[in-house]
């Protein structure tokens, strides 16, 4: 018989204002002071268990210990996720609605979404050159709005771009806040539900008519395994899960327009063809903190490693620990996208949007092309344009979830760049 220990436990009664206040180094902390890779503490009056390293994520994203439904706090369902939708889901449901969102992600539909980023970046770089000075994020945000319709088959106009990329881009920053940030976000969910709704309902009467490969045909007629259309509530929770992610990818552009001026060798080996973008775009995905953490529930009682896992216990997975592991990665609080050019990772070191299997486990169907968008936009950066960074505040605090260098980055005196 096998003996049971103790998970290693946080003291106190509640230390959700802790996670508040510490941020993204809630759990990295925590398994510091205990000298533990897992530990227990009680967050929003629940027990929690909180786990890092590429061992607690193998674990993690076993779908026999693991389910999603239920792992979600309704703040998060109300502003970032949505209710009903693919993250939520397990089993033979999850893998059929899995396979809709993976068959987007063909090499010939990544094509596109490349070409709209490289002309979207052409056109609005040139308008930048009109004006004194532009906040990177912002337009950038605005920027993959446009790209994510367009992209996606859904038809909008010039002058409602900037309401919908706000709206997008509220629901992700509600993620881990309280007070207004949230009601922003919820109030954003909404509205962009109620869009997102009208845009399934249009496409249904044949009022639109998106391509068939595009991600409005494909939610539009998505069929349940029990030949049912989607409820066009959750469709339209489905095609926001396309256009929010695109949109927050405004996010990893400007932390990678962060490290081209912090490390000015990085953009001189690009602008020099010595260096490729890949390995840069992936230690900015591992760098830079972005996700926190992931969570989900225990679906039947288990021991692992001797600790006892509870049926129906949230567990929290840490990303950004998992990143800044000293023991999988050489000094990893240095930006060092060498360490990149010949690395053969497995699927749990590196989960920058989950890990395991991306067909048919948790892994986000849009990492390819995220990594696709990412390469087009930071290239550009460095090869296709000039600009200056004026004196501001680029503090990045570990605090707030998500978070953003302080300025969100303030470029001035944009040029075309003579190659």
């Amino acid at each position: 018989m096998t003996t049971e220990t103790e998970i290693p436990r946080d003291d106190g009664l509640d230390n959700s204002l802790a996670l508040l206040r510490e941020g993204y180094v809630f759990i990295r902390n925590r398994c510091r002071q205990l000298q533990t890779d897992i530990f227990q503490t009680r967050l929003l009056a629940q027990n929690v268990i909180c786990m890092t390293g590429p061992e607690a994520a193998e674990l993690f994203y076993d779908e026999e210990r693991f389910v999603r439904k239920g792992a979600a706090p309704k703040r998060v369902q109300k502003t970032l996720l949505g209710q009903n939708g693919v993250q939520g889901l397990d089993g033979a449901r999850h893998r059929h609605r899995k396979q809709m969102f993976m068959k987007l992600m063909s090499p010939e539909r990544l094509q596109v979404i490349v070409d709209l980023t490289k002309k979207q970046w052409r056109e609005t770089s040139k308008k930048w050159m009109q004006r004194d000075q532009v906040v990177l994020f912002d337009e950038v945000q605005e920027m993959l709005c446009k790209i994510a319709c367009e992209w996606a088959g859904v038809s909008i106009i010039d002058q409602e771009v900037k309401n919908r990329a706000n709206d997008l881009g509220k629901m992700v920053d509600a993620f881990g806040a309280m007070g207004p940030r949230h009601w922003q976000g919820r109030s954003a969910r909404v509205r962009s539900e109620q869009w997102a709704g009208q845009i399934i309902e249009h496409v249904r009467k044949g009022e639109m008519d998106p391509p068939e490969d595009a991600a409005a045909y494909a939610m539009a007629w998505y069929r349940e395994p029990n030949g049912r259309l989607l409820d066009t509530q959750i469709a339209a929770v489905e095609l926001l899960n396309i256009l929010r992610p695109i949109v927050a990818i405004a996010t990893y552009i400007t932390f990678g327009a962060h490290a081209l001026h912090e490390h000015p060798e990085c953009m001189d080996k690009l602008q020099s063809g010595k260096g490729d973008v890949r390995p840069f775009v992936q230690e900015v995905r591992r760098y830079y903190p972005f996700t926190p953490f992931v969570g989900a529930r225990v679906r039947r009682e288990f021991a692992w490693k001797q600790y006892p896992f509870k049926r129906g216990t949230l567990v929290l997975l840490d990303v950004y620990g998992t990143h800044h592991d000293p023991r999988l990665w050489d000094r990893p609080d240095e930006f060092r996208p060498d360490r990149f050019h010949h690395w053969a990772g497995g699927l749990f070191d590196f989960i920058p949007q989950g890990g395991g299997d991306r067909d048919y486990g948790h892994r986000c169907a849009g990492e390819w092309l995220t990594l696709k968008v990412m390469e087009a936009s930071l290239d550009f950066l460095a090869n296709q344009i000039m600009y200056h960074v004026p004196v501001q505040d680029l503090s990045i605090s570990l605090s707030r979830i998500p978070t953003l260098p302080a300025s969100r980055l303030i470029i001035s005196n944009v040029r075309q760049r003579n190659n």
